[in-house]
């Protein structure tokens, strides 16, 4: 039969009074350090920083409300529902069977300490290499259901011949079973912000239901289908998606996932050091769509005019150039407006008089006294190659050799790029010089900004919890928790496959204040115990025998088992959900959240197996050193 018993008012209100400047203080700096964690966060920039902002600025202002809360109304609410016979612990039935399992468990690891600690150690040595066998990349890649399409011709086509091939791409794109609607456009809109020239296509490429796709095909298999489908001569073929490809061009000036921009003063030289770059990196697993952009093979026509000529049949320069650019060029005429709509009216030869070079020599040029003669009368016509577009970047000409990265991740392509041109490319001539940029640009940048503040933010963490319990030692078991927790949280990003990204770098710095949150709840509680020890027993080394320190120890691990857990799953249990989560949004999602559990779980059984372990033996030393153990009182 389990005692119940009652209890005055002022007992209550004692009672509660005791437990809040127990337990508050290490509720209330447990939230700090999770804001602290979060700090990286704060320091992201670029594209990184727009999409987790909202995340880290949503968090840090619940925690905060939380945090004061915690230790202002819980008390209070707690004083006017936990009222009436009062239950111990030990009636609870959940309690009582978590006791049932864990304290044989305890025991053991106690007993067998040095065999705990180093199946421990052994599982972060393990994930060690785990770790370091991950891939790299920017961010995981979403899937926007649809794909964009972008094949480049020689510099030189024609309208018509883009027309055709445009034609030809898009019947072959929707003779496959996933593809729903297709649009292609080729050249550009007449505004200064489309600089696309007409040589580059791009095509829309919009899927049906992944319900609707053939058993077991995947979008990179689809892509894979499209490529083998569209080897067209004189096309190079680019695959990439409607979003990213603008966020790529918008920020970076690539418009595929990595780009080697080759900065130099001669057009020649760069499109030769650029072709030869573009020979090393074919082959290289993971390399895709790999072509060089074209800045030569563009063709002009030269009109010259002959100023002897053109005085002997009384015209001007001005003349000439009046007739090539009606002819030729198109002139405008003047503006119709059609409601809130403006349209230009232009006028030149149609294209069957302007479609060659012999019939734009034949062109009319009105004279005064001869009557109309033919341009080549009065001008040289030829045509001329040169650059079909000229890019330059910090005041220096520039080419490009762009590739996307598929079936691998993006940095261990890049890396294997990289030595590949070292070893292939000793030295560039002087004034050249290579700039990686794309996708990889902003991992670099990434990268740089979470080594330079995760020291620090441990710093931070470590200082919070040495003022929460105002002992050094008491600080280090509760830090050593998080590589402990990180190993739970590799093991899982390495089950699932999924590459390091700014996503997961997330996922572990949210796991961090997790993983110290319940460490420092594991570790008010053995304080607690060895109060009620010294109580008990006095702190003496006569008094207190090793079989008293584990007695306490286990009981301070045992008996507030409950809000230990509690305090775990109610994280767990609201993540798991995002593994089973699908369409768009998922594939950012999983990679935080994947870390998080693993590491919430391998940080839970470190803090409820080794925590103990390693606060008996740091206690026991104490008694055999000075003699008496060091009571660490709550901070209030």
């Amino acid at each position: 039969m389990l005692n119940e018993f009652k209890m005055t008012n002022e007992e209550h209100i004692k009672i509660i009074e005791r437990s809040s400047k127990q337990v508050g203080p290490g509720v209330f700096y447990s939230t700090i350090v999770i804001v602290a964690s979060f700090l990286p966060v704060f320091l992201l920039t670029g594209m990184e920083g727009k999409l987790f902002h909202p995340l880290a600025w949503t968090k840090t202002f619940i925690l905060l409300i939380d945090a004061f809360l915690a230790i202002t109304l819980m008390p209070v609410l707690i004083s006017f529902f936990l009222k009436g016979k009062l239950k111990p612990e030990s009636a609870n039935p959940i309690t009582h069977g978590l006791e049932k399992v864990y304290t044989p468990i305890i025991k053991w690891c106690l007993k067998w300490r040095k065999t705990t600690l180093s199946i421990n150690i052994i599982a972060l040595a393990i994930s060690i290499p785990m770790l370091i066998s991950l891939g790299s990349e920017f961010m995981p890649p979403l899937d926007e259901g649809s794909i964009l399409f972008m094949p480049v011709t020689l510099p030189d086509v024609s309208n018509s011949e883009v027309k055709r091939i445009l034609q030809v791409q898009d019947k072959i794109i929707k003779s496959i079973p996933e593809v729903d609607h297709v649009l292609g456009k080729a050249g550009r809109a007449n505004t200064a912000t489309d600089n696309s020239p007409l040589s580059m296509i791009e095509t829309i490429i919009l899927l049906k239901p992944k319900t609707e796709w053939r058993a077991g095909l995947k979008k990179n298999d689809i892509i894979n289908e499209l490529n083998a489908k569209m080897q067209i001569p004189g096309v190079i073929n680019g695959w990439t998606q409607p979003i990213i490809n603008r966020i790529n061009m918008l920020s970076t000036g690539i418009r595929t996932d990595v780009g080697i921009k080759l900065y130099g003063q001669n057009i020649d030289s760069i499109f030769v050091l650029a072709e030869s770059i573009k020979k090393e990196l074919e082959g290289i697993d993971g390399v895709k769509d790999l072509y060089v952009e074209p800045i030569t093979g563009g063709k002009y026509l030269d009109i010259t005019i002959k100023r002897d000529e053109i005085g002997r049949y009384g015209l001007s320069i001005d003349d000439v150039n009046m007739i090539v650019e009606s002819a030729l060029g198109g002139m405008t005429l003047t503006t119709t407006i059609e409601g809130r709509q403006r349209f230009s009216v232009n006028a030149r030869f149609a294209q069957d008089y302007r479609n060659n070079i012999e019939s734009i020599k034949r062109t009319q040029v009105q004279t005064e006294k001869y009557g109309p003669i033919p341009l080549s009368s009065v001008a040289d016509i030829s045509l001329s190659e040169g650059p079909p577009m000229i890019n330059s970047e910090n005041a220096m000409l520039r080419g490009t050799i762009l590739f996307n990265v598929r079936e691998r991740d993006l940095g261990s392509t890049v890396e294997d790029c990289k030595t590949k041109l070292e070893e292939a490319i000793k030295k560039l001539p002087g004034g050249y010089f290579l700039e990686w940029s794309g996708q990889y640009e902003n991992k670099i940048r990434a990268d740089k900004t979470l080594k330079l503040i995760m020291p620090i933010v441990l710093l931070i963490i470590f200082f919070i919890l040495y003022f929460t319990y105002g002992s050094f030692k008491e600080s280090i078991i509760t830090m050593i928790t998080v590589p402990f927790a990180l190993t739970g949280g590799v093991i899982m990003v390495w089950f699932y496959h999924i590459n390091l990204s700014v996503a997961v770098a997330v996922g572990f710095i949210a796991l961090f204040g997790i993983a110290v949150e319940t460490a420092m709840l594991m570790t008010i509680y053995l304080n607690e115990a060895m109060q009620k020890l010294v109580a008990d027993k006095g702190n003496s080394r006569a008094t207190i025998s090793n079989a008293d320190l584990r007695e306490y120890v286990i009981q301070g691990a045992a008996k507030r088992l409950r809000p230990k857990l509690m305090t775990v799953s109610v994280s767990l249990f609201g993540l798991i959900p995002i593994l089973w989560a699908t369409g768009v949004g998922s594939d950012v999602m999983r990679p935080i959240t994947i870390p998080l559990i693993g590491g919430m779980i391998s940080s839970t059984i470190y803090v409820l197996l080794i925590t103990p372990v390693v606060f008996e033996m740091i206690k026991e030393r104490e008694l055999n050193k000075k003699g008496r153990i060091e009571v660490i009182a709550a901070q209030e």
